[in-house]
């Protein structure tokens, strides 16, 4: 099957790339609407410490503010939407997308420890009662870049982290 097309001089492997080289596990994501970019991001799990701050989380910030800025109305702009990322949504992304109705997600590689779209648990296309729309998965768009990528962050030396002191009241 192949993917929807879009016009863009910014693949989510790009984004990917960035998110590598920021010290972050190498995923990056866009959100097209009417053959628009609205959205697009990497993961700043790291960087912001907040483990929900993935690629999908950080686009989905954008298309919302995009819809704001843009006078219109969240749900049908998600209904058209098109989602494109380097590696399969985890269940948390998944279950977002499905809430609000994204209704195609092209992905590159499988997660195999927390993929949402079938590797490890199928939020998207589960009989789920009142979770949303069940959205259609195309897999394998760039595979071989995502999987790279992923290799390429593993096989870092993790850096050195700054202990911090622990410093405690000595009750005397």
């Amino acid at each position: 099957v192949k993917p929807p097309a879009y016009r863009c001089c910014t693949p989510p492997q790009l984004c990917a790339k960035e998110a590598l080289e920021n010290g972050e596990v190498p995923v990056g994501c866009l959100m097209v609407y009417k053959d628009e970019v609205v959205g697009k991001g990497r993961n700043e799990v790291n960087e912001t410490k907040n483990a929900t701050r993935h690629a999908e989380m950080v686009a989905l910030d954008q298309v919302l503010d995009w819809c704001w800025q843009s006078s219109l109305d969240v749900k049908s702009v998600c209904e058209r939407i098109a989602l494109y990322v380097t590696v399969e949504p985890c269940i948390m992304c998944a279950a977002a997308l499905r809430l609000l109705n994204i209704p195609v997600v092209v992905y590159g590689c499988r997660n195999e420890r927390f993929g949402g779209c079938g590797s490890v648990l199928d939020v998207s296309s589960a009989d789920l009662p009142h979770t949303g729309t069940q959205f259609k998965c195309i897999s394998g768009h760039r595979a071989e870049e995502a999987v790279d990528m992923l290799k390429t962050f593993y096989k870092q030396t993790p850096k050195k982290r700054k202990k911090l002191c622990n410093t405690r009241c000595h009750v005397v």
